[in-house]
């Protein structure tokens, strides 16, 4: 059997690494001083740039915010709506960056696409993140509430988070918004074993979009440890401006060495 050239190797690693990138922005970024890595799922409608963890955490951990396509320096690709979509595509790029130890942050959407990409890692037969940390987000399996993503552009606008941002940049942005919710609302949990990562669970305490007992129920997806949360007074979209708070609330079951 012949051998594979080693530059076609090469090319194939260094678009795996170019892709990896487009993907996982921050990755590579504290390169000589990592000892941890928290990879960050954003909301719907987020890029990676809405997210400041990595100002908040020590150079020991390096924040690798996922970008999704459709946003930001990936506006011109369309976005997925299929959460199945985002799970196949990020698994395998994360896949190749578990050497150190990791954990995931997902915030409303994202808590979705984190816990599923750690079930595909598992389903995969990789190494799984230390702890999960899912904010703002019921747990899977927990009937409907009433879908969004079919709304009508007006009544969509109506329900969407866009503070300071200008009407006309609203429009540009409800496309991408709607195609977030469709990912979102068009899941369909698959009942699977509990996932054995402890699962740490946040949100804001004035959080209208989810209530208590959907937050609790997140203790039926691990077989490890499970805590739940709650920032006093915080609305939906706590994550802006509380990155501090976050920040110490995931060290302390993530150390930032060790």
């Amino acid at each position: 059997m012949d051998r594979p050239d080693p530059a076609l190797r090469a090319s194939v690693s260094m678009t795996a690494a170019s892709l990896a990138q487009v993907w996982l922005r921050g990755l590579g970024s504290s390169e000589l001083t990592a000892r941890r890595r928290l990879f960050v799922f954003p909301h719907a409608g987020a890029g990676a740039s809405a997210y400041r963890l990595a100002a908040y955490l020590p150079d020991t951990v390096e924040v690798c915010t996922v970008q999704l396509p459709g946003r930001e320096n990936r506006f011109a690709e369309p976005a997925l709506t299929s959460l199945d979509d985002a799970v196949a595509a990020l698994a395998p790029l994360i896949a190749d960056h578990t050497d150190l130890p990791y954990a995931f942050f997902g915030h409303s959407m994202g808590s979705l696409i984190a816990f599923e990409t750690a079930r595909r890692l598992r389903a995969l037969g990789r190494r799984l993140p230390d702890r999960l940390f899912l904010s703002g987000m019921r747990a899977p399996g927990l009937p409907d509430r009433e879908p969004r993503h079919t709304l009508p552009d007006d009544k969509l606008l109506a329900t969407a988070e866009f503070d300071g941002v200008d009407a006309e940049l609203q429009e540009l942005l409800l496309p991408l918004l709607r195609a977030d919710l469709t990912l979102c609302e068009t899941y369909t949990h698959r009942a699977e074993a509990p996932l054995p990562c402890p699962l740490t669970v946040l949100a804001g305490s004035s959080d209208d979009s989810v209530d208590g007992s959907e937050l609790a129920d997140w203790h039926k997806h691990t077989s490890a440890d499970f805590e739940l949360h709650l920032f006093p007074g915080a609305p939906h979209l706590y994550v802006r401006g509380a990155e501090r708070q976050l920040a110490e609330a995931i060290t302390r079951t993530f150390p930032a060495r060790g």
